[in-house]
């Protein structure tokens, strides 16, 4: 494939590596291909590496001459992606690269994700490997597998794994900024078991389809009131609830971590009706449109008859089951909870109302949940399980993972700001996210273990929207090695 979009970028080493990584299919949970990357990356360079029994790799670095007697640094990246695309662009994710594109001062993704979370980092770890333009320490890159569905990788982790004291997490997406603390999470999904009956005489069936939203991060986008496509489409259905329609499918977003771009049901109607469910629908339409003009400009919603689909949908809901699933959704919690009363805008806690899909003869609802105060995780989650428990679904709660507490007194972070400071002139920004990171459990993990987390600017992170800045890749590019040569010439 054509490296052409990343052709003339500083620092080259890096590029090429992310550039070899985006050619490799890497949903999460299917990160073998990459594996063999790594394996056969330290192989080529004669770096000793090890593996864990479920993926996570470490590859050894050795130590520049004089710098032995450094503390040994461990710079930490996930190995996979979210992978996300645009409903009309063709691509498999288990078997097709990534194509990169240049655009303007980004590069991007041909309408699917990029994978700058967290390629980027995982190609940084691995270009400052073979980079002879400065000294450092012992190194440990830590490359975790199955970040973005479970934190499998991190969760896994055992005693000796890693030996450093000192950990750069490469996995944030603001430039100028060092996170020192993320949010816990955990996961709630109810299941219901789907109820049939026969379709009405007469009536067909149409074709919802919502889409154009923004969608994003659920822990990082959460705070923008960006709309839900689920809560759109749950909101439609019961609008025309009067024209006694027939659910037979619904199903929206993809991943538990993001907030759902698209949803789609099929509905029986009597096509009496199908000039005033129009109606209704264009007036809907405008209504959410302008709802989320400031938020979410780009929202469409799309009403077909479709004949076809009485071969496939040969049943449809009860109107009891039909009802009980719309009501779920539109009275389960979503959005922002609380914001953080001492750092300004900060998410303190949040709920994401992320999945609906069928499986089988199931319908299940997958949320997930968001807090920096652990009881205030498990507070929401509560409120998550009893709207499911009033539904009448099997709730399944999973055990989450844990936030990552700030420490402004660490070696590490005053190196690093030291750093930032002799590099750019000015201070770094401190921050804590609503989202994820490793750290919280590699700090559970690793007790005393220090660590700072940072990156270059990533947009529109686990959507097709996503987006890596060209110069602030530079930027994060030369804090690291900066931050490595500070921590080995401490010694």
């Amino acid at each position: 494939m054509l490296t052409s979009a990343i052709e003339g970028l500083s620092p080259i080493k890096l590029w090429k590596r992310f550039f070899e990584i985006s050619q490799i299919p890497r949903p999460s949970k299917n990160e073998e291909r990459v594996r063999l990357y790594l394996r056969n990356f330290a192989g080529q360079n004669n770096f000793d590496m090890k593996e864990d029994e479920v993926g996570n790799v470490v590859i050894i670095i050795p130590p520049k001459p004089g710098f032995e007697n450094a503390q040994t640094v461990v710079l930490q990246s996930h190995i996979d992606m979210v992978c996300e695309k645009n409903k009309d662009i063709k691509h498999d994710f288990t078997k097709d690269p990534i194509k990169l594109l240049r655009d303007g001062e980004w590069i991007k993704a041909d309408g699917t994700t990029l994978g700058a979370d967290n390629g980027i980092g995982a190609a940084a770890a691995l270009a400052i490997s073979q980079d002879d333009d400065f000294n450092h320490g012992p190194l440990e890159l830590l490359f975790t597998v199955d970040e973005e569905t479970g934190l499998t990788g991190a969760n896994n982790l055992k005693e000796n794994f890693i030996t450093g004291k000192m950990l750069l997490n490469l996995d944030t997406e603001e430039d100028g900024a060092f996170y020192v603390g993320c949010a816990g999470g955990m996961d709630s999904v109810g299941t219901f078991k789907i109820e049939y009956e026969e379709p009405k005489k007469g009536y067909v069936p149409f074709t919802f389809f919502v889409s154009g939203l923004k969608g994003g991060h659920s822990g990082i986008n959460i705070s923008d009131g960006r709309a839900n496509a689920i809560k759109i489409m749950a909101q439609l259905c019961s609008m025309i609830e009067k024209y006694d329609y027939q659910l037979a499918y619904i199903n929206g977003g993809s991943k538990r971590n993001a907030i759902p771009r698209e949803a789609e049901a099929v509905i029986f109607l009597s096509p009496d009706n199908d000039s005033d469910v129009r109606e209704l629908i264009n007036e809907f339409t405008i209504e959410t449109v302008l709802e989320f003009r400031l938020r979410d400009d780009s929202i469409k919603i799309n009403f077909e008859r479709d004949d076809a689909a009485v071969k496939t949908y040969p049943k449809v809901y009860t109107k009891q089951f039909s009802t009980n699933v719309i009501n779920t959704i539109l009275g389960m919690p979503h959005g922002v909870i609380a914001m953080n009363a001492e750092i300004p805008e900060l998410v303190e806690t949040s709920t994401n109302l992320a999945t609906v899909l069928v499986e089988g003869d199931k319908l299940k609802i997958g949320t997930s949940q968001r807090s920096s105060i652990e009881s205030a995780k498990k507070n929401i989650a509560k409120s998550v399980k009893a709207v499911f428990d009033l539904a009448g679904a099997e709730v399944a709660v999973g055990d989450g993972y844990p936030g990552w507490q700030p420490d402004m007194s660490s070696e590490l972070l005053r190196t690093s700001r030291k750093v930032f400071i002799d590099l750019f002139s000015k201070e770094p920004e401190l921050k804590a996210v609503h989202a994820g990171l490793e750290c919280g459990i590699l700090g559970d993990k690793y007790p005393g273990l220090q660590m700072v987390s940072f990156g270059p600017t990533i947009e529109g992170a686990h959507s097709p929207d996503e987006k890596v800045k060209i110069a602030d890749v530079d930027k994060f590019y030369r804090l690291l090695k900066n931050i490595l040569t500070e921590i080995a010439n401490s010694e």
